[in-house]
This record gives structure tokens, C-alpha cells and sequence, in this order.
């Protein structure tokens, strides 16, 4: 017998049909475990422990092979696994303990653990293929890898077990690294549809290519086009940006409830029109929000000014922002009570010292979980990862109430206090 789909073929001429008896089926059961729990299909070696089964006749059947008295009921005994193979040879030459179990139970055993191994094989020559080819990169793209723990962070953000499910993963790790190294030298900037010259559509977002390039650049997580700009690399000009509703480029005459997407060509040049005394404008992330605004728009006299930037800013945004304060804007910022959310709001501030956080301290935390509708057992955020003070500078206490709660808390959570804002014109007092 070849190709047995049991076993590696040492059933071949082999007298089975005894040892598959009904009455032995306990034993094999017990090998097959074993063998599983070991990751070795033969086990032809160490020691096995076996508890007498409660029927009599099975017990006894089992006697010829295990030598001695027959098991007692609930009784257990150290078998010698090399005895019992030994044993075995008067049935097939060749014949091991796990491919009778496996004949007997009609499976190929520890296949669990021989997919591991391979896997953990696969995971080693990936990553000793990428230390080859990241030691290649030139200086300027090398600093932004740190090829040093670039394995470590594809684990810790799952990227090497998708690099592994890959097709062809070592095609793609090179593809990967190739377009490491054609990242420009700041401070020039490149376009990243010229990344890779025989396909300009290779980089968009959502496809293996870009994610696992910038997840090797630290960058797993981050809004794609945002992630890009760090790298030097613009994407088209004219989608994503963000939304606004009441405040729009200097020249522009929009209705006062529509919502207008600023791209980022927009963007990059636009100046903004001097404020009236005192003006505010807010910036949120979620368009649920503006959508309740514009709502809210349509049936006001007074102005509403919100930007929203769908998820957290690039630099391109940041920078906009911070020119409408340059001209003399009040800035108030917000986002949803997350890591990503908190990131959202640091950034702002950083690119425009002047804002103000928005509804975004502690008691406004403690407030929107209060509203939640959603069980805490079903809510996901921030669990067990801890958040500093430095993750929220502006209220320390906000990472400490976020951290102890374990819960993420949404922008809508607080939307009648933040369109009361909105129609009133300012943030509360700080």
C-alpha cells in the first residue's frame, strides 16, 4: 500500500485488521492523543500513560500488547512506548504505535503541530529574508525602518501572520522592501503611484503591497494618506481632505447648511477669510456629527463652523487648521474618547498651539459613558492597554479614567451638548 492517507506508509503488508478491533479502540484513542499533544505521528519513543477502560473484554484485548496482568478499572500504567512497537512488528514490520492509532481512528495524527512547525519555519526564513534585504536599504529609508525590531513590530501588529498567509510572502517582502528604497531622500517627496513603475495602482490602499510597506516603517494603523506624507510620498490630490460646514476658503460662497469636502489640493493653498471678533471654529472626526450639524444649520439664523477630518488629520490638514488660526480663528478640537481619537486630538494641538480641547476632558469621559447604550462586556477600547498622562496632556486625569474603565466612549455619545456648542458658538468654559 502507497500513498495510505493515514500514515507515512509503514502500514504497507501489514496484518491491521486485529489490532482495529472494537475492543482496543480506548488504546488507540489514548496513542492518538498522545500523539497529537506531542506533535509526533509515530511515537515510537518516551512513555505513555494509559487508564484501564471500564469494559472488562476491552482490558483484556489489550493484554498481548501491553504485556502483564490486565488493567484494572480506572487503574493507570506507565507503558513503554518501545515495547509496545516492538510488540507491534508481529502484525508489520514497520509498524508504529500512531499509525495504528491513526488507521484505527481514520486520521492523520499531529497534523495541528506539524502545521505549527511549518508555520514557525515559514516565520523564520521570512524574517531572515527580510534582515537580508532591509540591510540593502539605503541610509535616508533605513533611520524610518529600524530593521533592528522590524520583526517584532510585524508581530505585534499581526503583519507577519499575514505576510505568511500570503501566496507568495517572499515575492511580496521583496516587492515590499523594493519599494522601501525607492522612497525619495527628504526633502523631496514623490508620487506614489510612480513607486512602483508597472503598476501605479500596486500602493492603493487596502492592498497587501501597501500595508505591509508601511508596516514596515512603523506605520500599521495610521490613516493611509497620512502615514504616506510622513514617508514623503503624496497620494492623489483630489480625495480625502475634510469636510466643512460653514467655513470654507477665502472666495467661496457655499449655502450656510451645506457640507463641502475640501480635497487635498484645496488644501495645501487655500487662505482662509478674516473671522468676525471672537470666532470660533470646531473640529470633530466623525461625519455623524456634521451631518447632525448641517441639520442643525438648516434651521439656524446663527452661524455653525465645523471642519471635520473623517478619522485622524494627515499633516496636510493639521497644517490648514493651524492657518485658520494664523488668521485669526479660535480653534476647538475633539475626537472619539480612543487611542485613535487621542492621537487625533494630540496632533492637532501640536500643529496649532493655540487650539483648545473640545469637550474632551475627564468629566465629559465619565459623561458619554453614562450614555452608552452598548453593554460594557461587548464594548472594545483601550482594555487592559494602559494610556500615561502624556497620552492626554491637556486633562492627565482623562487617561487615568480611561485606562480604569477599559471602555472607548464615541463622539455621538455627546452630541446635544456638542450642537448646543455649535449653536452657541464657542466651547464651554475651560
Amino acid at each position: 500500500m502507497t500513498g495510505c492517507p493515514y500514515c507515512s506508509g509503514v502500514c504497507r503488508d501489514a496484518d491491521l485488521a486485529p489490532l482495529l478491533s472494537p475492543d482496543l479502540a480506548w488504546l488507540w484513542e489514548s496513542v492518538a492523543t498522545a500523539a497529537d499533544r506531542r506533535g509526533d505521528a509515530d511515537l515510537v519513543i518516551g512513555r505513555l500513560a494509559l487508564t484501564g477502560p471500564a469494559d472488562p473484554t476491552a482490558r483484556t484485548a489489550a493484554v498481548g500488547l501491553l504485556g502483564g496482568s490486565p488493567l484494572r478499572a480506572g487503574s493507570r500504567r506507565i507503558v513503554e512506548l518501545a515495547d509496545l512497537t516492538a510488540r507491534l512488528t508481529v502484525r508489520g514490520p514497520e509498524l508504529t504505535p500512531g499509525a495504528v492509532a491513526a488507521h484505527a481512528l481514520r486520521r492523520r495524527l499531529a497534523t495541528r503541530a506539524a502545521a505549527h512547525r511549518d508555520r514557525d519555519a515559514l516565520l523564520q526564513s521570512l524574517e531572515q529574508a527580510l534582515e537580508a534585504h532591509l540591510a540593502r536599504l539605503p541610509d535616508h529609508v533605513a533611520e524610518r525602518v529600524d530593521s533592528a525590531r522590524v520583526w517584532q513590530r510585524l508581530r505585534s501588529t499581526g503583519w507577519s501572520a499575514r505576510l505568511a498567509g500570503q501566496p507568495d510572502p517572499f515575492a511580496l517582502a521583496t516587492h515590499a522592501v523594493g519599494v522601501l528604497a525607492a522612497l525619495p531622500q527628504p526633502p523631496q517627496r514623490a508620487d506614489r503611484r510612480t513607486l512602483v513603475p508597472t503598476d501605479p495602482h500596486a500602493l492603493d490602499d487596502g492592498t497587501p503591497l501597501a500595508g505591509l510597506v508601511l508596516a514596515l516603517t512603523g506605520l500599521a494603523g495610521t490613516r493611509p494618506r497620512a502615514a504616506w506624507h510622513v514617508l514623503g510620498v503624496d497620494c492623489d490630490d483630489l480625495t480625502g481632505g475634510v469636510l466643512a460646514l460653514g467655513i470654507h476658503p477665502s472666495g467661496w460662497t457655499v449655502p450656510a447648511d451645506a457640507v463641502v469636502t475640501l480635497p487635498p489640493r484645496e488644501l495645501a493653498r487655500c487662505t482662509w477669510p478674516q473671522p468676525p471678533h471672537d470666532a470660533w471654529v470646531f473640529v470633530t472626526e466623525n461625519p455623524s456629527v456634521t451631518a447632525a450639524a448641517a441639520t442643525l444649520a438648516a434651521g439656524s439664523t446663527a452661524p455653525i463652523r465645523l471642519l471635520c477630518t473623517v478619522g485622524t488629520p494627515s499633516g496636510l490638514e493639521a497644517a490648514a487648521i493651524a492657518r485658520l488660526a494664523d488668521t485669526g480663528w479660535r480653534i476647538a478640537v475633539r475626537a472619539d474618547f480612543d487611542r485613535a481619537g487621542l492621537a487625533h486630538v494630540r496632533t492637532l494641538l501640536e500643529a496649532c498651539p493655540s487650539a483648545v480641547p473640545w469637550r474632551m476632558g475627564f468629566q465629559d469621559y465619565v459623561m458619554a459613558l453614562g450614555n452608552l447604550t452598548v453593554p460594557a462586556a461587548s464594548a472594545s477600547g483601550p482594555g487592559a492597554a494602559d494610556l500615561r498622562a502624556a497620552d492626554t496632556p491637556w486633562d492627565p486625569d482623562l487617561a487615568t479614567a480611561m485606562t480604569g474603565a477599559g471602555r472607548p466612549a464615541f463622539e455621538e455619545a455627546l452630541l446635544d451638548p456638542l450642537l448646543a456648542d455649535l449653536a452657541a458658538g464657542r466651547p464651554p468654559a475651560l
